[in-house]
């Protein structure tokens, strides 16, 4: 079907970066719009421009998006799309040191996160390692419930739902395939690759040509000023 058809392009390592960010992008709404339908509502009625009365449904306005950065900022505009105004945080959770221990290294929340439904964005979800950390954040530094968080990703591995799962029983896990395979690096197989390079074009020399600078700093600096005092010379010049 469609969904699969996306998904063949977003996981062929052929595919070039714009349509790979074109394809990604509508998956990803398809999963918000997804999550959004777990969301509490309640009945109301309107008059429509004839006059008549319709009985229908109004969604909870009390929800907001939080993004794993930075692969989950790929997601935001789709959220924004489906929801006018919504607000975003942000958290950044990394390895550091040489034992590699996950650590918050930064977060920036909605003052009043704890009454609102939450929907956690981070298009892959491999290990769950990641989004548990986040998950804690959410839960214990910010008092917000597991009930009103929904981890939304485009490809799950099986061993990151579980964990997931597992950890926060009452977190709902919305994903559009789930992979079983993972290696030892924690990457998910067959996978899409890092999600993050391919989306904005970090990875490839062909999207965005890079240039090797050796040397230090100081080589380099009176590079850039022999090419600047070149540039003014035929400035004036002409």
């Amino acid at each position: 079907g469609g969904r699969a058809g996306m998904h063949t392009k977003i996981r062929s390592r052929d595919t070039p970066r714009q349509e790979f960010a074109f394809y990604a992008d509508r998956i990803i709404r398809l999963v918000v719009e997804a999550a959004l339908g777990h969301l509490p509502f309640q009945e109301t009625e309107v008059t429509t421009p004839v006059g008549e009365p319709y009985q229908g449904v109004e969604f909870s306005r009390k929800i907001c998006g939080v993004s794993i950065i930075r692969s989950g900022e790929a997601m935001e505009n789709a959220l924004r799309t489906c929801c006018s105004g919504v607000k975003i945080g942000k958290i950044l959770i990394d390895q550091v040191g040489k034992e590699r221990s996950l650590h918050v290294l930064y977060e920036k929340l909605p003052y009043d996160i704890a009454e609102r439904h939450v929907l956690l964005m981070d298009p892959i979800l491999a290990s769950g390692n990641t989004c548990a950390a986040a998950i804690e954040v959410l839960t214990k530094l910010r008092n917000v419930k597991e009930e009103k968080i929904i981890l939304i990703t485009i490809i799950a591995a099986a061993k990151g739902i579980n964990l997931v799962c597992s950890r926060f029983p009452g977190v709902k896990v919305i994903t559009t395939e789930i992979d079983e395979g993972m290696d030892d690096n924690g990457i998910v197989l067959p996978g899409i690759g890092n999600f993050g390079d391919r989306y904005f074009g970090t990875c490839c020399a062909a999207d965005e040509p890079s240039r090797l600078l050796t040397g230090n700093l100081s080589s380099v600096n009176s590079e850039r000023a022999s090419e600047t005092s070149t540039s003014n010379g035929n400035n004036c010049a002409q």
